[in-house]
């Protein structure tokens, strides 16, 4: 895996810590209501319990911890099981830090199509749909409270990384995030309360039904 591909999956974990099938809306008011509402103020934390399915493992990685939102472009990923990890993003720069070895910096400038995908999800974090969609194609599905958006990259060569980003939850309160990338691998995440319900041997098709059954 490249350092630029491991840099964007790192990004995309760290950034939305806010599946249920819903028919898209072209209504696009909804969509910039819904998006505003998400917003809260920094400091934000969230549980997660990630897993990543990889076409070249037969198990997904499944790691948990706290995402946190610090405020500006500060975010901060703080994994507990299986191992103590934490990564940060300050000032243009991606740091890790793990039990027993030094820690490891990355600037953004090394790949600018990382720093789209920053800016972007720093919108969604604060709650700025006129950010978010200047980098991002943004479709929201709705099944009564339920909700579902779609964001679809319009930089191409952040798409090269990653095809697209779908977000789930109901009522003000995101409760999912699946990220499909362009090489067929996904990962999906369970946010704040819903963390815990991590299955022991998690299936992509049954964590998509977790989510969409959780609201």
């Amino acid at each position: 895996m490249t350092s630029g591909k491991k840099l964007a999956l790192l990004l995309t974990s760290l950034l939305l810590p806010l599946a249920c099938p819903a028919t898209p809306t072209p209504d696009a008011d909804d969509a910039n209501a819904l998006i505003a509402s998400l917003h809260r103020p920094a400091p934000a934390r969230t549980p997660f319990a990630e897993a990543r399915f990889m076409r070249v493992l037969e198990k997904p990685l499944v790691v948990s911890g706290e995402l946190a939102w610090l405020g500006g472009d500060r975010l901060e990923r703080r994994v507990e099981k299986p191992a103590k990890e934490v990564s940060t993003i300050a000032d243009g720069e991606v740091t890790q830090e793990r039990e027993g070895r030094k820690p490891r910096s990355f600037s953004l400038k090394r790949a600018p199509q990382l720093q789209v995908l920053l800016d972007s999800f720093v919108a969604l974090l604060a709650g700025d749909p006129s950010r978010l969609g200047e980098s991002f194609e943004v479709r929201l599905g709705r099944d009564a409270d339920r909700w579902q958006l779609t964001l679809t990259p319009r930089d191409a060569r952040v798409a090269k990384q990653i095809a697209g980003i779908h977000v789930y939850g109901s009522g003000q309160l995101a409760r999912c995030m699946r990220m499909d990338e362009s090489d067929g691998d996904t990962s999906i995440d369970l946010l704040g309360d819903l963390a815990a319900a991590m299955p022991a041997a998690p299936t992509r098709e049954g964590l998509i039904a977790q989510c969409g059954g959780a609201m």
